[in-house]
């Protein structure tokens, strides 16, 4: 921190306290995109900043059960420190919470100086300057669903959809939700400023989906981040649960998490357009589209993260587990939207709500921008209802695949970077071989009896 530095940090201090702020909340995503975090007391701020605070590197390589994963850098290291400085020109105050303002974290080693190898805002950095490069810049319109859970205690998970209602798809109001959680939701989203847009119950019972307006490529990360921190916060504030796992139940449909993708030219005009190209996309934006195709088995690992995740495919689930694109096709893997002009995107519905929103942009950029500098076109669109292995090559149907194809695709890795890459798929292989040693329910009831 240099002298010139602390009027700005005592101008955000001052600002803060002003606003009834005691409390600063740095947090910054792990490996999986949940959030880690320290409260600081305002009055240690500047110190904070000038120093950073001292988080266990190693907390990227713990799972969501608190065990430590053997990742290189980590207890091969002697578990060392990452630090992680508050960027005030985040500071956004809780609503829902008296006196505490939260702001992200930018993560360093301090041995180097340079960013954690593991970061994931930082990996999405480095593709963006890479798309920079190409005079290209990335704008994101993020879309996420989740499922709202209240206790039910006697059941085998503790849970309950809240409320089990049925058929009441796409609506909003106290027919699908009589405690009124979206409203709630919404305005303290709204109050956070995190730019949510629009909000309604979704397909099953104790579904919900809430948009956030599109903008740059790291604002829009940054912000589903928060979002989804946020959402499960306030679940909690009221002794419920609100999770972002691909498919919690096995007689309902999963929860996605769509991107909507364009890129702005160095004219700051949509990259994508073209009234006289074919589809009336441009060059750039089929070439996009035909890079995010081929990419795709590798992107799986990003975009669908969890074994629970490939429980979410199948025929008739409107989740992609095909490889194809569309002309405003909800059945393909890629759809695009009716909208031209400054509106032209491409719609990327792989994705599931479990996957950390960086890595998800990240990869998604990574394999577009590929696609630009290859120059390839995309195959023919998908015609009519899909989910046609005749017509179109299978995603991979679980993790383990998916993370092979990861692995393969040297290319992806080129961009995302080799450090990174290895150490996730070291964490998630982890996961792959827990799980494979875990006996299930299904498995007790299928042969205890009988065998």
């Amino acid at each position: 921190m240099s002298a010139s530095d602390i009027p700005d940090i005592r101008r955000h201090a001052e600002r803060l306290a002003a606003e009834g702020v005691d409390v600063v909340r740095v947090i910054y995503p792990d490996l999986i995109g949940t959030d880690r975090a320290r409260d600081v007391l305002l009055d240690h701020l500047p110190s904070a900043v000038e120093h950073g605070l001292a988080f266990c590197r190693a907390v990227y390589h713990t799972t969501p059960q608190g065990d430590v994963v053997p990742v290189a850098g980590g207890l091969d290291a002697g578990l060392p420190d990452v630090s992680v400085r508050p960027d005030l020109s985040t500071a956004a105050v809780l609503p829902w919470e008296p006196g505490v303002a939260t702001v992200l974290g930018e993560v360093t080693d301090p041995a180097t100086g340079s960013p954690a190898p593991e970061s994931p805002r930082d990996l999405l950095r480095t593709v963006l300057a890479r798309c920079s490069e190409q005079g290209l810049h990335p704008v994101v319109g993020p879309e996420l669903e989740y499922f709202l859970l209240e206790p039910a205690p006697g059941t085998a998970t503790g849970w309950r959809r809240s409320p089990e209602v049925t058929g009441a798809v796409y609506t909003a109001g106290l027919r699908a939700d009589p405690e009124n959680h979206l409203l709630r939701t919404l305005r303290s989203l709204r109050d956070l400023g995190l730019g949510v847009v629009t909000g309604n119950h979704e397909f099953d019972g104790g579904q919900y989906e809430i948009n956030l307006t599109h903008s740059e490529a790291l604002d829009a990360a940054d912000r589903a981040f928060r979002f989804k921190a946020a959402v499960k916060e306030l679940a909690r504030r009221e002794g419920n649960l609100a999770t972002f796992m691909a498919k919690p139940f096995g007689d309902a449909g999963g929860s996605g998490f769509h991107l909507h993708l364009s890129f702005e030219g160095a004219d700051g005009r949509n990259a994508f357009d073209d009234p006289a190209g074919a589809y009336g996309l441009s060059a750039t934006g089929r070439h996009a589209l035909a890079g995010v195709l081929a990419h795709a088995p590798a992107l799986a690992a990003l975009a669908n993260p969890t074994v629970n995740s490939y429980k979410r495919f199948g025929p008739d689930t409107l989740a992609p587990w095909l490889i194809d694109w569309g002309l405003d096709n909800r059945s393909a893997m890629v759809r695009i939207p009716p909208e031209r002009g400054s509106g032209a995107r491409l719609e990327l519905r792989l994705g599931d709500a479990s996957a950390n929103p960086y890595l998800l942009i990240a990869g998604t950029l990574a394999a577009a921008l590929l696609g630009v500098e290859a120059g390839e076109e995309p195959p023919t669109s998908l015609e009519g209802y899909g989910y046609d292995t005749a017509r179109s090559a299978l995603l991979p149907q679980n993790l383990p695949a998916a993370l092979d194809a990861l692995e393969a695709d040297t290319a992806l890795i080129d961009v995302l970077g080799k450090d990174f890459t290895t150490s996730f798929l070291t964490y998630k292989r982890d996961e792959v071989e827990r799980f494979g040693r875990h006996v299930t329910d299904w498995e007790f009831t299928e042969y205890a009896y009988h065998l």
